[in-house]
């Protein structure tokens, strides 16, 4: 018996079939399961073909065995070719939200479709820059990146960026970084942080990181580059959700900047510059580890008042087995019931958890939706030098 290709059609077969349905009763069991296949299936059904293909000529798959396997092979690609579909149909799915918002969105030409399709390793583009590590804090975790074009002559908006991980894990270079990569191609100074985690830390800690990266940002992202009365806070999962906590809590603002000894910056820890537009990207939504209705700060966006809130984009997967869709339905309602500034919510088909972790073609659809989104705040000039 061919034991290697059985072990391959068996791996990809509960990957694939697991990235098919939607699976929130196995929880975060389905989302490791599922989420690296379910972004790159066309790698996957090449592979299996490559595989079905060797077994062939080295006449593995001989008698009724060997036809069951290439029957269950079969299926497996038919499968692959399905979640390739629901990938690429994201594109047809923010497009559809941009317009019914005024909004367009560029059709992103070859790289767009040729990146994601032969290399889909989210690997920072040579006109852009990364200084690493810096710090906002004394603690070994309050460290940041920050991208910029490495043309010093460019200006534009600023985006900081929060990981996910439940609080708990993760760093500021797993998700992400198409985004990142992709505003700072185009003259963004884009600020990546990590955060005390999990057990270590707590809810008050995680948000006073958060204040801090931004107090930070206010002060330091026009040596990079950055415009501070533009600021856009953006998060992924447990990142997004203190990207909502943030923007929904009413606002203690900073005075703008330059400081000096004459005029410091204030010393309100719980201050921050004002939010000028907010990315959730599949954010938690429910109260902090432990906590329940009777808390005396609220740990949950759903529990804030919506009025504050700046311009909100929203993408979530139907197939989040992590974090329900439900949740961002939720959210998506209740910002929208009670805020006057553009809410965008995008529901992509058949996406897990984590989907801005790779350069997938769904990722790719879900950046030009954003930068679409956030043209109104900073309608900086496209740039051709590999900007994508």
């Amino acid at each position: 018996m061919p034991i290697g290709y059985i072990i391959t059609i068996v791996i990809i077969g509960v990957c694939t079939f697991t990235a098919l349905i939607r699976a929130t009763r196995l929880g975060i069991l389905a989302f490791y399961v599922s989420v690296v296949i379910n972004e790159i299936p066309h790698l996957a059904a090449f592979f299996l073909v490559l595989s079905t293909a060797l077994a062939l000529v080295e006449g593995d798959l001989q008698g009724t065995g060997g036809i069951i396997l290439l029957v269950i092979a079969a299926l497996e690609l038919v499968g692959l070719l399905e979640l390739t579909r629901r990938s690429i149909r994201a594109h047809a799915v923010v497009n559809a939200v941009a317009a019914s918002h005024g909004a367009e969105i560029s059709g992103g030409g070859v790289r767009l479709w040729l990146r994601p399709l032969v290399f889909p390793v989210p690997l920072r583009p040579g006109n852009v820059r990364r200084i690493g590590g810096l710090s906002y804090g004394e603690h070994p975790k309050q460290r940041l990146d920050v991208y910029r074009h490495r043309n010093s002559e460019l200006t534009g908006p600023v985006l900081v960026y929060f990981h996910g991980g439940g609080y708990s894990s993760g760093t500021n270079r797993n998700e992400g970084r198409v985004l990142l990569h992709r505003l700072a191609a185009q003259g963004w100074a884009c600020i990546s942080a990590n955060y005390r985690l999990r057990p270590e830390a707590g809810f008050d800690e995680h948000l006073a990181d958060a204040r801090s990266v931004l107090q930070w940002a206010h002060s330091n992202a026009g040596i990079h580059g950055g415009d501070v009365s533009r600021i856009v806070m953006a998060g992924s999962s447990a990142g997004a959700h203190m990207t909502a906590l943030t923007v929904l809590t009413p606002p203690k603002p900073l005075s703008p900047p330059p400081y000096s000894k004459s005029r410091p910056e204030p010393a309100d820890a719980e201050a921050v510059p004002r939010i000028a537009a907010a990315v959730c990207l599949y954010p938690w939504i429910g109260r902090y580890f432990g906590r329940g209705e009777d808390e005396s700060q609220p740990s949950t966006p759903l529990a804030l008042d919506p009025s504050n809130a700046p311009p909100i984009i929203i993408a979530h997967g139907d197939h989040d087995s992590w974090v329900p869709v439900e949740a961002a339905r939720e959210l998506h309602e209740h910002v929208r019931a009670g805020s006057s500034n553009a809410t965008w919510y995008v529901e992509l088909p058949g996406a897990q958890h984590s989907f801005d972790a790779l350069h997938s073609w769904r990722n790719a659809a879900v950046v030009e939706g954003i930068v679409a989104f956030l043209r109104p705040i900073g309608d900086v000039a496209e740039l051709t030098d590999s900007s994508r």
